[in-house]
């Protein structure tokens, strides 16, 4: 669906200001079969909303076809990311005194690690996921979920079964939404009076000045900052009070958003909005920048490869998250370049990645097989993968990280 107005103002004062091609949906991993069946690409372009100032795609796929029970992001996966949610949960408990068996709602719950580090302080804890698979590892590891997309028909359901919430959180999940209204509304029906909103979600900023563009792809609807987030929470009655910068996620900002005056509102708001406004973020011009930068990446990068294959060296590449394969559909990057692709991920090994049919494997058969380079889609987590692989680096092997700008190791 063709999207014409701000998911946020409602104003339809839109302009595009980057264009990835077509590209194929960057979780749907292909099983064997489907290779031989048809393969939906949709369009991949990123507009600015010039009154408010949203960055969003100009195309929403629907949900249903995204989150499914196929759905194979598990947040459990790496070590840093385990880490970073226990620590969130049990840092969220600390600093507001939580009472014991209060309610903490998770949107998008995934496999339950963040709850998880709350049901470890005590409190009452309840998943709302729409992927069955991922929901049901959670369910498995005692943490109560709603196999459901977070919506206002869910309020009944919860109210009757577990009262209300004192937070409702959502990590990279409030920007895979395009009803935000009915976030908002369904959240203001669902917390105590002086209840709190948390969300997280990669940083408009980070994105534009280290080049993180393949952290644009269809479940990342918007690309979130601080000037409208201040404004969309107004028009509910709510309000921006804190903001903290977080390392994951190549930069990722965590907002503390209450109700309209019960909350003293810290000076990190305000630092972020003179940040915004000093690096000209919402500007054409910085906007215009971005998208040829993005454009001689993507000849730089495939300059890098190609020549390494015209000096006969093997490639692979390690980790298969989303954002790699926006940077393998966008760069045209398929199996004439790389030999294959590993995974720790379970839900991922033995299929294909989406659009570009490279077959992924375990991790392990990087040291059977030994090739020359392996290629870091998952570079928010290169420290990791690489102490991880230390074996392939100390046969010989090389690692190449792709973003900003493309380097060998």
């Amino acid at each position: 669906m063709k999207k014409n107005n701000c998911r946020m103002c409602k104003s339809k004062n839109m302009e595009r200001f980057l264009d990835l091609d077509f590209s194929a949906l960057s979780d749907n991993f292909l099983t064997s079969d489907q290779l031989d069946e048809s393969e939906t690409f949709f369009p991949l372009t990123v507009n600015t909303c010039v009154d408010c100032g949203l960055c969003q795609l100009g195309y929403v796929v629907p949900p249903e076809l995204m989150f499914n029970k196929d759905y194979p992001y598990d947040s459990s996966t790496t070590k840093m990311g385990r880490e970073h949610f226990t620590k969130m949960g049990i840092d969220i408990c600390d600093r507001f005194n939580l009472e014991k068996n209060s309610l903490i709602i998770d949107i998008g719950s995934n496999s339950g690690v963040l709850l998880a580090a709350f049901q470890s302080k005590n409190m009452k804890v309840l998943g709302i996921e729409p992927s069955s698979k991922l929901a049901n590892i959670a369910i498995d590891r005692g943490i109560d979920s709603i196999i459901e997309f977070f919506s206002e028909k869910l309020v009944k359901e919860i109210l009757d079964g577990y009262g209300k919430s004192s937070i409702i959180t959502g990590t990279n999940v409030f920007a895979h939404i395009d009803d935000l209204d009915d976030f908002m509304k369904t959240s203001d029906l669902l917390l105590v009076e002086n209840g709190m909103i948390i969300i997280e979600a990669p940083y408009l900023l980070h994105l534009l000045e280290n080049l993180e563009y393949d952290t644009i792809y269809h479940e990342h609807l918007s690309y979130l900052s601080v000037k409208p987030m201040v404004k969309f929470c107004k028009k509910f009655g709510f309000e921006v009070f804190d903001i903290e910068k977080q390392k994951i996620h190549g930069g990722t900002l965590r907002y503390y958003i209450g109700r309209k005056n019960t909350r003293q509102i810290t000076q990190n708001v305000s630092n972020y909005l003179e940040l915004e406004e000093k690096n000209k973020i919402y500007s054409k011009e910085k906007l215009l920048d971005f998208s040829k930068s993005v454009k001689h990446h993507k000849k730089t990068l495939l300059q890098l490869l190609y020549q390494l294959k015209k000096d006969g060296k093997r490639i692979v590449a390690i980790s298969a998250p989303a954002k790699g394969n926006t940077l393998l559909n966008y760069c045209k990057i398929d199996s004439d370049i790389l030999d294959y692709v590993t995974e720790r991920n379970p839900l991922k090994i033995d299929k294909f990645t989406p659009g570009t049919h490279i077959p992924v494997f375990s991790d392990e058969k990087l040291l059977e097989d030994q090739p020359d380079y392996a290629l870091i889609l998952a570079w928010n987590f290169a420290d990791e993968i690489i102490q991880n692989n230390s074996q392939y680096k100390k046969n010989g092997g090389k690692f190449i990280i792709p973003i900003p700008d493309p380097k060998i190791i």
